[in-house]
């Protein structure tokens, strides 16, 4: 039996949004988690044992993108309400406000130095703007249709993005020109991504397919099938070996892209999943969900090398060998009714998650006054060093209760807000089961065949065009041999004329 090392477990259970949980973030210091929600807020939570959460309060609809910056002093949130926030993540709740776009901002992303942000909106354009003057730069308008997700290449010099209009493209931020344009995609494309070595870019969206093209020779070179619904988010993993992806199906599946295949299927949110992320590092994952949870994984697969990961699964007695290693079911409460396994990977998990953190609000008021602004400029942001009080918050040493304050604090400094803590919800904490399996023997064969004639034709869809690849490069050589037999043939010609008239040419000597 494979060690459950090996398999990802489940950390954490955060809740704390109302309302469906849309996108996450890990910050670079691996400290912190930011999710936004359907319920218009953002929150950051500290993934230190017992340290506080807070909710920041702003936006007016649904938070759709959030993302750290590559410092992480900063954070960017984007929203239906038509703007994008950059919020410096401490107690005192600051943002600043950019009317981005005329129509819903569906994500908002950071250029890997910093400098940069880039919008996707559904007034079908994408813009570029400057982090630190927080001006807009450009704009790139050629989708015909809502632009859901846009994205910078790890070197600055691509931006990728997709749409409704079932493309996705390649901008060239220099020229400010769509340099390539992949279509025949089944239908809306939701997410795209740059793997982080920048070589590739995979795409995700309404036909639950999943394709990663080559960017160095612009083709197709995977494609999963996998999901039974549309897959609304993805994430590489840093080492480009591994990708989850979230569906609405209410499941989280692990790629491995080195051999194709699919290698285990998560099952934790009730209901779809809307968003995933690996943290900087790739040892965490997160998952966050229309069940309001935002779930924290830890990824243990990436430790051994996969061939080593293989052979260990070989050794199990189980009817569902690889390519697909296993389901797992983190128990959930009222485990009363029992779910027949036909295999159990760990008896076992140790409960880590803790009780629901305490949660400060912070930002604006209901009430509050906006924040001065204008389409392009809002002032620069105050970069400082946060009081002691702050650090420790950081690190999750402050674990103190925060008195509420007197009223709605409004200003034009940065909006800075009511900080009201709600009261602790000491949730029942359960012990986690690793399990996988099926009602019975015959489901678990059949699916283990589905799965199999799945894999089957992926390899076969993989062996036709390598099979289109050396036919081509086949019949480039044969045309070069046939042009290089034609030469040889007219300089052999040649040589004989030439030869020829040599001999028919008088004797000049006496």
């Amino acid at each position: 039996m494979a060690s459950v090392m090996e398999d990802p477990t489940l950390e954490r259970n955060f809740k704390g949004h109302r309302d469906a949980v849309t996108c996450a973030d890990f910050n670079p210091d691996r400290k912190q988690l930011a999710s936004g929600s359907a319920d218009k807020t953002l929150m950051i939570w500290n993934l230190a044992p017992k340290a506080r959460a807070f909710r920041y309060v702003g936006h007016q609809d649904v938070v759709t993108g959030v993302q750290f910056s590559p410092s992480g002093n900063l954070v960017a949130s984007s929203s239906k309400d038509r703007t994008v926030r950059l919020w410096v993540p401490n107690m005192k709740g600051e943002s600043k406000l950019f009317k981005a776009h005329t129509a819903a901002v569906r994500s908002v992303a950071f250029s890997h130095d910093g400098q940069r942000l880039v919008t996707a909106s559904d007034d079908k354009s994408i813009k570029v703007w400057s982090v630190h003057r927080q001006c807009f730069i450009y704009s790139l308008n050629q989708h015909t249709n809502w632009v859901r997700c846009a994205r910078f290449s790890p070197d600055g010099r691509l931006i990728a993005s997709c749409g409704d209009d079932r493309t996705v493209r390649l901008w060239d931020t220099s020229s400010k020109h769509c340099i390539n344009c992949f279509t025949g995609c089944g239908g809306s494309e939701t997410f795209v991504d740059f793997n982080s070595s920048g070589t590739c870019i995979a795409a995700s969206g309404a036909d639950s397919s999943l394709k990663i093209w080559d960017l160095r020779t612009s083709k197709l070179i995977q494609r999963y099938q996998v999901h039974s619904a549309g897959i609304s988010s993805f994430s590489f993993h840093p080492s480009n070996n591994y990708l989850v992806s979230g569906s609405s199906d209410g499941t989280v599946k692990i790629l491995d892209l080195l051999e194709g295949r699919l290698i285990y299927t998560l099952h934790g949110h009730k209901g779809a999943v809307n968003t995933v992320a690996f943290s900087r590092a790739g040892d965490l994952f997160a998952s966050g969900g229309a069940d309001t949870q935002v779930l924290l994984w830890r990824t243990n697969f990436d430790s051994r090398s996969y061939q080593d990961v293989l052979l260990q699964h070989s050794r199990r007695s189980t009817p569902d060998p690889p390519p697909h290693l296993s389901d797992i079911h983190p128990r959930m409460p009222h485990l009363h009714h029992p779910q027949p396994a036909a295999i159990q990977i760990s008896p076992a998990v140790v409960d880590t998650r803790c009780t629901d953190p305490h949660v400060v609000e912070l930002g604006e008021g209901v009430h509050g006054t906006k924040l001065p602004n204008s389409h392009h400029s809002n002032g620069l942001l105050a970069r400082h060093i946060v009081a002691s009080r702050e650090e420790r918050w950081t690190s999750g040493e402050g674990v103190g209760r925060v008195k509420p304050a007197s009223g709605n604090k409004t200003g034009n400094d940065g909006g800075k807000g009511r900080r009201v803590e709600e009261e602790e919800s000491t949730a029942q904490t359960h012990p986690q089961e690793v399990l996988s399996g099926h009602p019975s023997a015959l489901d678990s064969t059949l699916w283990h065949i589905v799965r199999q004639l799945d894999i089957l034709t992926q390899t076969v869809s993989v062996l036709e065009e390598r099979l289109t690849l050396t036919e081509d490069k086949l019949k480039d050589c044969l045309l070069y041999q046939s042009q290089i037999l034609k030469d040889m043939r007219a300089s052999g010609e040649r040589q004989e004329t030439e030869s020829e008239e040599t001999d028919r040419s008088p004797d000049h000597f006496s």
